[in-house]
């Protein structure tokens, strides 16, 4: 009887090939945007089982046993190392032993991974690691349009020919040329990263000529976009568009699960966090010539691989151990959904935390856990994922006072509405990147900067572009829009991630680092080191109105009702 596991059009693939002699088969598998969801277990007691690579391993073994192993091609799109505790764990604490995340693509039987915008983030001594690791196991680190400043050529390999299925197939890897806009330049340094248009045209031409595969994959971390042209972080409907002699276009990056077949090209984007994976069925046959299916399949968090999760077991207690271990303890609870309606203790914390830098006059936070909550009592290390997912550092821009205001408009003007039938920016469509099943943001809600060190009100009856109203800096002192102050931010934010510098407070991209006055580690561990430093944090502690200034939504008669409608429809 056939495994419950291969989805439909593995069975009418398997029905079609009893049918067609001597045709030849290839499944492509993929999977992207993993950010480390490698257990299926939680580290916390409490927390559910979830979707994880022990998933796709159950899935993949299966298909193997149906199809044959040399009729499989496994390929990952980026965004492996970071993301999860377990990453973050081997990126920076257990670093003197082969990265857990080589050892598992090897166990798992990858073919090839392309580099992802925070598998760069993770900086050069851990993602260059992790290329000479993966190269080890016969496994290419992919990508061809990150080439090395000082001669030109590919800094990671940026392709790789594999015979599956009967036939030569060639993978060609892309990493996102965006990558400038959100990271600063030590962690890329050596690296320039070129626009996938046109230089996958011309890799696909290159390729090609040489190596004169019957299939060709070009395997990016793009996101799908929106095929206008207008977004160099998200250029694979871009691709598809325009790419000639391509079979399998794999994208990734904005999370969205999505597959669309154009001229003979399939564009598959299996999401996020081992949720779903692509699949790309191949066939080649002397009277029936080359044919391509996609889809993605749901995996089922229920069916792991059992021999897997016994062979990490020892790393998988190795983090937890780590992630349990107590930091200290909160008089109240911190929910980060509370941020979209105004201040709270949550965004109070980071503004705090950010503040404490002597440079810093002001500060810009957001949300970055779309819908995470911090109990109050114990905090754990394991909670600082939640604070905090990500591994941005905390940076001190020089802005004028006006710049500050455009900033904030920008903000807002992403986030609210001028109110109608609602006032946040939200539309009735699920999100598969917040797991929203019905209503979510238009926008992302990490981009949703408030600040810290200002007193102002955000009139939401006003036009967009003319809601802030600053009336003081927090100490009561009067706020000079030529005058100039020193903004504390995350590196994301200051190199231009979210356009709320460029487009928002209109300062040139390539002033933007020159502005830059100040730099400090990882957020998440400041913000880890001052619950270390103070025991317990409460309200009052976060809470200084002379530190972290005020602000609120008005009128209030207008805000209180809709914008309680509104987190109704979304949480």
């Amino acid at each position: 009887m056939r495994n419950r596991l291969i989805p439909v059009l593995i069975a009418a693939v398997l029905a079609a090939a009893a049918c067609s002699p001597g045709e030849r088969t290839l499944h492509i598998v993929t999977t992207g945007d993993v950010h480390g969801s490698w257990f299926d277990q939680p580290y916390v007691d409490g927390g559910g089982t979830k979707t994880s690579l022990m998933s796709v391993a159950a899935w993949v073994d299966s298909l193997r046993s149906a199809v044959g192993p040399k009729n499989v091609l496994l390929l990952d799109a980026g965004d492996c190392l970071q993301g999860d505790n377990a990453a973050y764990y081997y990126n920076y604490v257990d670093t003197l032993g082969e990265h857990l995340f080589s050892q598992i693509v090897s166990y798992m039987g990858y073919d090839a991974v392309a580099v992802g915008n925070h598998d760069i983030e993770t900086g050069h001594p851990v993602y260059d690691k992790v290329d000479a690791q993966l190269a080890a196991h016969g496994i290419p680190f992919l990508a061809a349009n990150a080439v090395r400043t000082s001669d030109g050529e590919p800094y990671f390999a940026p392709y790789k020919v594999f015979r599956r299925g009967g036939m030569k197939v060639a993978v060609i890897g892309f990493t996102n040329p965006n990558m400038k806009a959100w990271l600063s330049e030590p962690i890329w340094r050596g690296i320039e990263f070129k626009s996938l248009i046109p230089c996958a045209q011309e890799w696909v031409d290159r390729v090609r000529a040489k190596e004169k595969p019957d299939v060709v994959v070009v395997l990016t971390h793009s996101g799908t976009g929106e095929g206008d042209g207008a977004s160099l972080e998200s250029q694979g409907l871009d691709l598809l568009e325009s790419l000639q002699g391509v079979d399998v276009l794999v994208c990734s990056h904005d999370h969205r699960p999505f597959v669309k077949e154009k001229d003979g090209t399939w564009l598959i984007n299996g999401g996020a966090r081992a949720g779903n994976v692509g699949h790309a069925v191949v066939t080649k046959g002397k009277q029936t010539g080359k044919t391509v299916r996609g889809e993605t399949v749901r995996m089922d968090k229920s069916r792991v691989d059992g021999a897997m999760e016994e062979r990490f077991l020892s790393a998988f207690g190795k983090v937890r151990d780590f992630t349990r271990q107590p930091v200290g303890q909160l008089a109240m609870e911190l929910r980060t959904r509370d941020a979209y309606a105004g201040m709270c203790d949550y965004l109070n914390l980071l503004h705090t935390v950010q503040l404490g830098v002597p440079e810093a006059q002001l500060s810009f936070a957001a949300p970055l856990t779309f819908n995470g909550t911090v109990k109050s009592g114990e905090v754990i290390y394991n909670d600082m994922f939640t604070i905090y997912p990500f591994e941005n550092q905390l940076f001190v821009v020089k802005m004028k006072g006006s710049e500050i205001v455009n900033f904030l408009e920008y903000s807002y003007d992403h986030w609210i509405r001028t109110p109608g039938a609602h006032i946040l920016q939200i539309a009735d469509s699920p999100d598969a990147r917040t797991s929203s099943p019905r209503w979510s943001f238009v926008n992302r809600s990490y981009n949703f900067d408030s600040a810290g060190g200002l007193v102002y009100t955000v009139d939401v009856t006003r036009p967009a572009g003319s809601r802030v109203k600053v009336k003081s800096l927090a100490d009561g002192s009067a706020f000079d829009p030529d005058g100039w102050y020193n903004v504390a931010m995350t590196s994301y934010r200051a190199n231009g991630g979210g356009n709320s510098l460029i487009e928002g407070a209109g300062i040139p991209k390539d002033e933007t680092d020159g502005r830059i006055v100040a730099r400090y580690p990882e957020i998440r561990e400041m913000v880890y080191q001052f619950i270390k430093k103070h025991g317990t944090v409460d309200p009052a502690l976060i809470g200084d109105r002379s530190v972290i200034g005020e602000w609120h939504f008005v009128p209030e008669k207008v805000v209180a009702p809709k914008m309680a409608a509104d987190m109704d429809l979304l949480f």
